[in-house]
């Protein structure tokens, strides 16, 4: 059987809560984590785009993942966080802040603690995942930032900075 993309080696990943599930991106995909403030919501956006945020002069918008992910909404916490993330839209790098329930902790994980997602049973399109990881006995979804978006997410993303200015 042909893998579609290698698992690495080793890397470093900033976890993240979303409910009970514990997720992940590559840090090096990661730029910071930020507390909650002020969102401004864009008429017309799609649900789970939630608005955009000024970040030291720089529009950039906001996706609730739990929402990207249709998963029940919940009221916001004192550990809330966006992670501002690169992605990419074609030959574009799109910065996104992701809505997330708590930001965690930066963990590296090496190739015998990284596993395929499992073909069946997925909630999640496996697309999305990168790998599962395996900490003690805790599993982490590694989630794919160029993958996790669709492309009219992407699309809405990059014209939203736009939309504002």
């Amino acid at each position: 059987m042909e893998k579609k993309e290698a698992i690495k080696e080793s890397g470093q990943y900033l976890t993240f809560q979303l409910g009970d599930e514990l997720f992940a991106f590559d840090v090096l995909r990661t730029n910071e984590v930020l507390e909650v403030s002020q969102i401004t919501r864009i008429p017309g956006a799609s649900d789970a785009m939630i608005g955009v945020i000024n970040l030291r002069g720089s529009v950039v918008p906001v996706i609730d993942l739990r929402k990207r992910l249709n998963m029940p909404e919940i009221e916001r916490t004192v550990d809330t966080s966006i992670i501002i993330i690169d992605t990419e839209y074609g030959e574009e790098k799109v910065i996104l802040g992701v809505l997330v329930d708590a930001a965690k902790q930066v963990i590296m994980l090496d190739k015998t603690q990284l596993e395929e997602p499992p073909k069946v049973g997925m909630k999640l399109n496996i697309e999305y995942i990168t790998a599962i990881g395996k900490q003690n006995e805790s599993f982490i979804i590694l989630l794919n930032s160029d993958k996790i978006f669709s492309e009219a997410e992407l699309v809405e993303a990059a014209e939203s900075k736009d939309m504002v200015c």
